[in-house]
């Protein structure tokens, strides 16, 4: 009997412990509906002192851990550049750290000097005027997960199935809630200068492989019309010899036909550098055309376009620009 009533009280505590856990998960957010809308944003300028690196997203959470032992007051944010469905987790960028202000209210300089002791660099925000944004309960620390894996791949579809750009992606922890914010204008505004330098250095490595792939490109092309006009040449040269070898005196009229013929193959080597060189300004000029049709996302380089957060232009903000 004894056996019986232990088994018992061992599946009740099993019970018990597995209902503790569920409850656990839901007062975390499990079941809590994700809301995606664009609007006004939740919070103004901001002055925040942050860490930039450049890895695995995972790693943020150190740098959270490093802002928090300095003050556990402030609020926590993090800005993420890249799509780390796209971008290599070791080239993925981001920053990490805490608001010291918002709005016009100005950061103490004891709060300024305690986080640049530690590393720790200050920068503003301006207030975003219109973002994509969605909210998330921050009750646990269960609730980062599912709020990472929840609401950024709502985000997505909210921006993809509406062809917006909207980057980069901040996370703001704020009280017993997380705001995800993502700006739709002046992007730009919200790159760190790590991040800022990064991109000038990248669209400047781009033009000088263009311009390298465009020496080439010229060179092979030189190379190649040189060789038709060789070649060309060559024949007209080799059919007036045989002329003369089977004509010894040929009549002047067929001088003249040997000579319009090398002539011809002149001109029609002449006529396909021509065409080469008109092939080459259409292709430029709708190089040209071509920027009207990407965003104008700041410091994002064109070939990132695919790489960062969903970037598509918007009515907005073609408006003001």
């Amino acid at each position: 009997m004894s056996d019986w009533v232990l088994l018992g009280l061992i599946a009740a505590l099993v019970v018990l412990l597995l209902l503790t856990v569920f409850g656990f998960v839901v007062y975390s957010g499990l079941f809590t509906e994700v809301v995606v809308s664009a609007g006004s944003p939740p919070l103004g300028s901001i002055t925040l002192a942050y860490k930039f690196r450049v890895g695995p997203y995972g790693e943020s959470g150190q740098l959270f851990t490093d802002g928090c032992s300095i003050s556990s007051k402030l609020c926590s944010i993090g800005v993420y550049y890249d799509n780390p469905h796209t971008v290599p987790p070791e080239k993925c960028r981001f920053a990490i750290g805490r608001i010291l202000s918002e709005g016009d209210t100005k950061p103490s300089e004891e709060q300024i000097k305690r986080f640049q002791k530690y590393g720790f660099k200050i920068f503003s925000f301006p207030a975003p005027s219109h973002v994509v944004m969605a909210t998330f309960p921050f009750t646990t620390p269960l609730s980062i997960h599912l709020a990472v894996n929840r609401v950024h791949p709502a985000l997505d579809t909210y921006i993809k199935e509406r062809k917006l750009c909207a980057h980069p992606r901040i996370e703001i922890y704020k009280e017993d809630r997380i705001y995800f914010v993502c700006p739709l204008a002046r992007q730009g505004d919200f790159y760190v200068p790590e991040m800022k330098e990064l991109e000038r250095k990248s669209r400047a490595a781009a033009a000088e492989a263009e311009d390298a792939q465009t020496d080439i490109t010229g060179a092979d092309t030189m190379s190649e019309t040189s060789s038709i006009s060789m070649e060309a040449t060559t024949d007209s040269r080799d059919t007036s010899v045989a002329t003369s070898i089977l004509l010894p005196f040929p009549p002047s009229r067929g001088r003249e036909e040997a000579d319009n013929r090398s002539e011809h193959s002149y001109s029609e080597s002449g006529a396909s550098g021509s065409s080469f060189e008109e092939l080459d300004l259409e292709v430029t000029t709708d190089g040209e055309g071509a920027p009207g049709l990407l965003p104008d996302v700041g410091y994002a380089g064109n070939q990132e376009v695919t790489d960062k957060w969903t970037k598509e232009p918007i009515a907005a903000e073609r408006g003001e620009e």
